[in-house]
């Protein structure tokens, strides 16, 4: 190959990959609408099992409590440290209580108790149903005239995305406590300018557009999970690149959709606000 034709390979390949990296993720969009689609109609019109949901609640949930908990405190006590070296700076420690609590309940609870949820739980759910997948078991749950959907997709699903909300407002809660004890009671800023400050910066819409991220994210993640493990292929080595993959794109999913929803946040505050 001549000099001057290695960078039109060169680009041509690149183009290559582009483009089938734009045509994957234009497919995994279909499929988890699909998908989507099947788990609504499942929780509207079949029969629901509620043992495998409350299952499902147990294991998605409580379990995933104390490291939910523990990231909160970590993530309030840093953002804690954080603002007060900051602040102290133009003596207006007392503002560290709103830089703190707006940071937690926007962006820091949210995103990264569902980026823990997409790792700890999307790595477990991909890892189960793609388990069953190489072992024939959701074959023969279809034999047995039983929808996989309904069975395996829907509760899981549904567990995720009505507990993503209340992981995400204990880790809120629980690095708000946190940080507000490192300084008030350990630094010595003054408790009640702190948590005036608090709440007279911090509004009622503050609180309640980070919340409602959450649904949004754990329906995602709880999508992608059960899409890669019912796509999995190759035996164990295909349950390994599943668990990997649901992790990666649900991780993924959640610093976009993050974005696109405080982006949409704004917009509606001002349009409700002005």
């Amino acid at each position: 190959m001549t000099t001057a034709l290695r960078p039109i390979h060169a680009t041509k390949a690149l183009l290559i990959a582009i483009g089938r990296a734009a045509i994957e993720l234009l497919k995994g969009i279909g499929e988890c609408a699909m998908l989507s689609r099947q788990a609504n109609h499942a929780l509207l019109h079949d029969r629901q099992r509620w043992e495998v949901v409350v299952a499902q609640l147990y294991s998605i949930g409580y379990l995933s409590l104390p490291i939910v908990l523990v990231t909160g405190v970590s993530m309030g006590l840093v953002m804690a440290v954080q603002a007060h070296a900051t602040l102290v700076k133009f003596n207006a420690e007392v503002m560290s209580g709103p830089m703190v609590m707006f940071s937690l309940t926007t962006q820091v609870g949210p995103s990264m108790t569902a980026l823990l949820v997409a790792g700890r739980v999307g790595s477990n759910i991909a890892a189960e149903l793609g388990t069953m997948k190489v072992t024939e078991q959701i074959d023969a749950l279809r034999v047995m005239g039983t929808d996989p959907v309904s069975y395996l997709v829907m509760p899981r699903v549904l567990a995720l995305t009505l507990l993503l909300p209340v992981l995400g407002a204990l880790a809120g809660c629980v690095g708000t406590l946190a940080g507000g004890f490192l300084l008030v009671t350990l630094w010595g800023v003054d408790g009640g300018a702190y948590w005036f400050q608090t709440q007279r910066f911090v509004a009622s819409w503050d609180v309640l557009t980070g919340i409602a991220k959450c649904p949004v994210l754990g329906f995602g993640i709880g999508l992608i999970a059960c899409r890669q493990g019912l796509l999995t292929r190759g035996g164990a080595s295909g349950v390994g690149e599943s668990c990997t993959k649901a992790v990666v794109q649900g991780s993924m999913f959640v610093l976009v959709m993050n974005f696109v929803l405080t982006l949409l946040s704004n917009k509606l505050y001002f349009l409700i606000y002005g």
